[in-house]
């Protein structure tokens, strides 16, 4: 099984890193960091790298992709020949996949057109601008389309994934090696944050 994660600068790590550390302990997977080129993505912030092995230009289809999101998707939306690959990647798959603002990506790829979705809360009304169908939950399928809607939501979304295609004793088999039993300090549902937390937060998620 081909699973391709689509990488870039000002990438959220963890939007890819979460589903990796699931979906490669599929048997028989083979994991691609696809970037627009081959070589060292920043994260956000900049402190982190994450390796892109092969260039859009290397890989042609895959079984699963997912698209990530971060403070990069908006470059990564400004850029044809990349929402091209998506689509033609697309048009190979299983399944389709995003976390966070990747959601945005699929949407300018026009794959989310007419389709319930889901993103990071401070960017879920954007979806409508791609004609997508906005819903406040962690995970949204569609098809084949599922999206996610934030860092430990793509850990959840990849282990229905493999629940699908591998079966359920494979996939809490990945469950339970990971020991993925969050037990948070605080509830990280932004409609029941209190008003301090999101006077805080708001600020920092205002763009465009």
């Amino acid at each position: 099984m081909r699973i391709a994660f689509l990488i870039f600068d000002d990438i959220t790590a963890l939007d890819a890193i979460g589903p990796f550390e699931v979906l490669c302990r599929i048997p028989g997977a083979e994991v691609m960091f696809v970037g627009e080129t081959a070589g060292i993505k920043r994260a956000d912030p900049k402190s982190l790298g994450l390796v892109a092995d092969y260039s859009s230009a290397d890989v042609t289809s895959a079984d699963i992709l997912l698209v990530p999101g971060g403070r990069g998707e908006a470059q990564v939306r400004e850029k044809p020949h990349v929402l091209e690959w998506v689509r033609r990647i697309d048009a190979t798959t299983q399944w389709t996949t995003s976390v966070c603002t990747g959601a945005l990506i699929l949407g300018a790829a026009g794959l989310l057109n007419g389709r319930p979705a889901t993103t990071h809360w401070a960017r879920l009304e954007k979806l409508r601008e791609f004609g997508a169908e906005p819903r406040s939950q962690r995970v949204v399928e569609d098809g084949k389309i599922v999206t996610a809607a934030g860092v430990s939501a793509g850990i959840d979304m990849a282990l229905h994934l493999v629940r699908l295609v591998a079966g359920d004793t494979v996939a809490q088999a990945i469950q339970v090696g990971i020991e993925y039993d969050p037990q948070p300090p605080f509830d990280g549902n932004a409609k029941r944050a209190p008003a301090p937390v999101m006077e805080v937060l708001r600020p920092r998620y205002q763009r465009n």
